[in-house]
């Protein structure tokens, strides 16, 4: 009883769902007759049209519009807008010929205008009321009729059982009886078709009555056991064959039963363990008959129905898998069948490539499937093998499906890979199907008018694919040493070498996209045998070769991809250099120095690598490509040296490398060396950080007053080898190259350099003193700083007189000065700080010390006389605070010695200073006098308030007797003597 009901709702789903379809095509038809009806009411329109009078055109009415004999000023008064618009908007409306025709004798107005109207469209909601009507009124009822026949049979069977007034085999034959009176009243129907008037009644009856036989015969083996196993199944299937036969007298619906029950029969009708070649052979003999029918009756949706449920049929039985090899067989040539035979059957129009390919992608699905369950057994292979084969043959009759052939491609390779310890010939045997089938075809078609990318891209896939599958099922020995997979990634290489040695000689091969994955391909099957089949320490030198090869084949070939590719190649050789052998000591000698073995093969790697680095900064000069290129052949060069050279002589080298390139682009212009010594700088730069930040670390304590001490440097010798000598080979290296460093480049280049040798001579320069601690600085130090500051400005006149036009005279005089008025004269002020000046009094260091602060901007202008108007007031003050300061110093040093600050300023010391002050206050008036210059006589008076001030609040409270007396007259005369000067020598509008 339940496979009864199952069966029932099957059908009433199956129904329904064509229902749904025709409803729809039921609606377009509505529709378009709807649209029809309005047709017949335009030859009344014409009709009406023709017979009205003819409007008068357009142009006849504009000399009403603007007469001739209208004035200028007429015109100019009224708009032209207003007159033009009326008559216009009177003449072209369609109103004009209707009322022509209302006032016409022949017809009264109702007869002559309601015709002109278009009909009116209809309303959405009337004509969803009529597709409601016609749906539930007229096709509805009648395959709701046919349902519900069939459900009354089945109450009916099951009224007679509950009440026991029928037996078994009478319920059978009445059954089947009643099946037959269903398909006779069917058959009335269609030929009393003029008096039934709708062929839905007939298919209704006929697919009713093949529902009762199914039930009949469902009854006799499940209900009743009447009737074996094997002669249920040959019932069910005369049911379905019958169904097909009545589908070509009835329609559709009796096919759909048909197909449901043909399908279903083999799960209805079970026999404890299924007989799986007799149910392939079944299942074939049912789709393909169904297929039949849907080709004949254009039954597409037919075609895929029966399809799909083969597809079906044949996952159930791969999913519960037990095949023994017969089952096997049937099973995949039923999988064959159903993926390539049938689908081309199915249908000859623009839908049946599609079904076809998708048909052999599940097809190739279900063998991958077979051949898994199946116990990777060769007959499985050779059905999925036949499968390929087909699926190639397929592609060719319909090209655009060609990409699909990566489906069974990935899925045999992926198969041969999950292949639990495969016996070595039957696996040999299996890649080299998958390389003839799918690699061959490729390869015939690969430069044939047909073929194209994919073909080459199967090749490579089929190449790359069975040599990992191969390595990953067999690998046992380490790289480096595996000659027999070494040999067997060269044999699967010269497939895609193949495919470009086909190319070679062909016109369209240049610049195509097929030839350049062939050779890449290729090449990196070539490395990989490398690796495998080499000692380590050779793999970049092999890359590096192999990238060589492949800029010669893309060069010789004329091809931009091939040439490109090859960089991939050069970036793995310089990965493998790093990554592979002693790559780890190589690196480190770069930076330190570790002289331990393995020098020559380092050199070979290096040199190998820089050669074929080299190849390509030429090949691809000009480029940023090119300019790539060199700069990794300069670090190479370096590393090349590095495995031999002590690490602390590698500044210098790289320095020396860039004054090599700089002096051969200049003898050889053609080279273009342009990159590589600013690469070299760099790393020359890279050396130079340890010294450089222990310097800077050092000079920005010295900012805060803390000595620069020769201990907190860099030692004398690396100071020499990492900065000092660098610097002044690249000095001279920029030199050579001031030709093409123009501008702003040349400029940084030349000023970085300038100050890393600088830094390099200051160091050096440290070492003559030697100050190493505070005490030392005490005593020392004025002297270290003012003969620093004195070489700075030497050195800046020196430049400057051997090169007027240039600045680097002038900044060193500059840095020269700001040195001396930072730590000289404001930071280690003698006065203020412990700062040995010397014993001797004059003769000691205040005077160059404070002398250069004195005639520094003097120097400035002669050197830069465009500065003199804007250093003229600031030089001013500085010259009179210094020789004040010298003043005040001397004094100190007089009465206190060479530390200044060793010693109080006692009474007479503080009055000398005063009567100094005083003095150097008339001195810088006459002096401003002299020359004019306001900044001094301004000066002069500041300083003379200051004295005053001193006099009165400081000296003369500490003063008795005579001295006190000396004081005030010395200011008395000196305040005189100042008056008298304004007076005598300034206008007093000038002052």
């Amino acid at each position: 009883m339940t496979e009864i009901l199952f069966l029932v709702t099957i059908i009433l789903g199956v129904i329904v769902f064509d229902l749904r379809s025709k409803v729809k095509r039921l609606e377009r038809t509505f529709r378009e007759g709807g649209m029809s009806l309005a047709v017949p009411e335009q030859p009344r329109r014409a009709a009406v049209i023709v017979d009205a009078p003819v409007i008068p055109p357009v142009p006849q009415a504009q000399p009403l519009v603007v007469p001739p004999e209208i004035p200028v000023e007429v015109q100019s008064a009224e708009p032209v807008p207003e007159p033009v618009v009326a008559p216009l908007a009177a003449v072209p409306e369609p109103s004009t010929p209707v009322e022509a025709a209302t006032a016409s004798p022949e017809a009264p107005p109702a007869a002559r205008w309601e015709p002109d109207q278009p009909p009116p469209p209809p309303a959405k909601p009337k004509r969803a009321s009529i597709s409601f009507e016609d749906l539930f009124g007229r096709k509805l009822p009648i395959w709701a009729g046919g349902i519900t026949l069939v459900v009354a049979a089945v109450l009916l069977v099951k009224y007679s059982i509950d009440a026991g007034l029928l037996s078994p085999v009478v319920r059978v034959v009445l059954g089947l009886l009643f099946g037959a009176g269903l398909i006779g009243g069917a058959e009335v129907a269609r030929r009393k078709a003029d008096l039934v008037q709708d062929a839905r009644i007939a298919q209704a009856l006929a697919g009713a009555g093949i529902g009762s036989f199914y039930a009949a015969i469902l009854a006799a083996h499940s209900l009743y056991a009447l009737i074996s196993p094997g002669l249920a199944f040959a019932g069910l299937t005369a049911v379905t064959a019958l169904a097909m036969g009545l589908a070509l007298r009835f329609g559709a619906p009796t096919a759909v039963l048909g197909l449901v029950g043909g399908l279903a029969t083999p799960a209805m009708v079970s026999s404890g363990e299924p007989n799986v070649p007799m149910l392939a052979g079944y299942l074939a003999l049912v789709i393909g008959g169904i297929t039949l029918l849907s080709r004949n009756q254009r039954w597409f949706w037919l075609g895929v129905s029966a399809l799909a449920g083969g597809g079906g049929w044949t996952a159930l039985l791969l999913v519960f898998g037990g095949l023994d090899q017969l089952s096997s067989l049937s099973v995949g040539l039923l999988i064959l069948m159903l993926g390539l035979g049938l689908p081309i059957v199915a249908s000859a129009d623009r839908r049946g490539p599609v079904l076809q390919i998708v048909s052999a992608v599940i097809a190739s699905l279900q063998l991958a499937l077979l051949v898994a369950t199946g116990g990777y057994a060769m007959l499985s292979w050779g059905l999925y093998a036949l499968l390929s084969i087909a699926f190639i043959w397929l592609t060719l009759r319909m090209p655009a499906l060609r990409t699909t052939v990566a489906v069974p491609l990935l899925t045999s390779l992926l198969l041969a890979a999950t292949w639990p310890g495969p016996a070595a010939g039957s696996f040999i045997a299996v890649i080299a199907g998958i390389v003839i089938i799918f690699g061959g075809s490729a390869l015939w078609r690969l430069w044939r008018a047909d073929g194209g990318v994919i073909d080459a891209a199967q090749i490579v896939l089929t190449a790359l694919g069975g040599f990992f599958v191969s390595y990953w099922q067999f690998q046992s020995v380490p790289p480096g040493v595996d000659t027999r997979f070494a040999l067997i990634a060269l044999g699967f290489a010269a497939l895609p070498a193949a495919g470009a040695a086909l190319g070679w000689m062909r016109a369209e091969r240049q610049g195509d996209l097929r030839f350049a994955m062939l050779v890449l391909s290729s090449a990196l099957l070539v490395v990989i045998a490398a690796i495998l089949g080499l000692a380590e320490w050779t793999v970049p030198v092999s890359i590096a070769l192999v990238a060589a090869i492949v800029l010669t084949i893309g060069e010789r070939a004329q091809d931009a991809r091939v040439r490109h590719g090859s960089l991939v190649y050069l970036g793995m050789a310089l990965l493998a250099l790093m990554g592979t052998g002693s790559g780890e000591m190589e690196l480190k000698r770069l930076s330190m120095e570790l002289l331990v073995g393995g020098t020559v093969h380092a050199l070979l790697r290096w040199a190998t690598t820089l050669a074929v680095t080299a190849l390509f900064a030429w090949r691809f000069a000009g480029t940023l490509i090119g300019g790539t290129a060199q700069g990794i052949a300069a670090v190479l060069a370096y590393g090349l040296i590095a495995q031999v050279l002590p690490a602390p002589w590698l500044a210098i080298t790289a320095a020396a490398g860039m004054l090599l390139a700089s002096e051969a682009t200049r003898r050889m212009p053609a080279l273009n060396l342009r990159v590589a010594p600013i690469v070299l700088a760099v790393i020359a730069g890279l050396w130079a950080l340890e010294p450089l930040g222990r310097w800077l670390l050092a000079g920005a304590e010295s900012l805060a007053g803390d000595p620069v001490l020769v201990s907190e440097l860099s030692p004398l010798q690396l100071a020499l080898k990492y900065l000092l000598g660098p610097a002044l080979i690249g000095v001279v290296a920029l030199w050579q190259m001031r030709d093409r460093l123009t501008g702003k480049v040349g400029q940084i280049a030349f000023g970085q350099m300038s100050v890393v040798g600088l830094i390099g001579l200051h160091i050096l320069y440290k070492q003559l003193f030697a100050i190493a601690d505070f005490a030392a600085f005490a005593h020392l130090g004025l002297a270290e700083r003012t003969l620093w500051q004195v070489l700075l400005i030497a050195g800046g006149i020196a430049l400057w007189r051997l090169m007027p036009a240039r600045r680097e005279g002038l900044a060193l005089v500059g840095l020269g000065l700001a040195h001396n008025l930072f730590y000289t004269v404001l930071l280690h002020n003698p006065l203020w700080a412990e700062q040995a000046v010397g014993n001797w009094p004059v003769a000691n260091l205040l005077l160059p010390a404070f002398g250069i602060a004195f005639a520094g901007p003097a120097v400035l202008e002669r050197m830069a006389p465009a500065l003199q108007p804007r250093l003229q007031r600031p030089a001013a003050i500085l010259r009179m605070i210094v020789v004040l300061l010298f003043a005040l110093a001397t004094l100190r040093q007089l009465f206190g010695g060479s530390i200044l600050i060793d010693s109080d300023v006692g009474p007479n010391e503080s009055i000398l200073m005063s009567v100094a002050a005083i003095a150097l206050a008339v001195g810088y008036l006459i002096w401003g006098i002299r020359s004019g210059q306001r900044a001094w006589r301004i000066g002069s008076l500041l300083l003379m308030l200051v004295a005053v001030a001193k006099v009165f609040l400081l000296d003369a409270s500490g003063l008795e007797g005579l001295l006190r007396i000396v004081s005030f007259l010395a200011l008395g005369f000196s305040l005189i003597g100042i008056g008298w000067l304004y007076s005598r020598y300034l206008k007093p509008d000038t002052t």
